[in-house]
């Protein structure tokens, strides 16, 4: 599938707070931890656990919590399918977009009960 602007749009305006619950329900379901949600979130973000609640305060929106984000130096190596979208397939100028689908794909495996040592990659 392709990304469009409109959907690029109505991702990175939605409330970053708005999902994170959701993320972590999939995932206590599933038997993880909230240190391993955070550690994964870490990896990718660069955000500790204080600054994400601090974030989650603040209602930002995806695209500006992606926009205070460090995104990790090897998130070029999260690949894979979610929602249909093949995530290395995004245009980059869909940014905000592919960082989402990036998340949500690192949110999957854990909660699918990879090893952490697979899903915190590694040149």
């Amino acid at each position: 599938m392709k990304v469009t602007t409109e959907k690029n749009e109505k991702v990175a305006n939605m409330i970053f707070a708005s999902i994170y619950p959701l993320y972590w329900n999939r995932l206590e379901k599933n038997g993880r931890t909230k240190e391993e949600y955070h550690q994964v979130l870490e990896w990718f973000t660069g955000f500790n656990e204080k600054k994400i609640q601090l974030l989650i305060k603040e209602k930002v929106t995806f695209r500006t919590f992606f926009e205070k984000a460090k995104i990790h130096p090897n998130a070029h190596m999260i690949k894979g399918v979610v929602c249909g979208y093949r995530i290395e397939e995004i245009e980059d100028e869909f940014e905000v977009y592919k960082q989402c689908r990036q998340m949500e794909k690192l949110i999957d495996e854990l909660a699918k009960g990879r090893k952490m040592e697979k899903i915190l990659r590694s040149a």
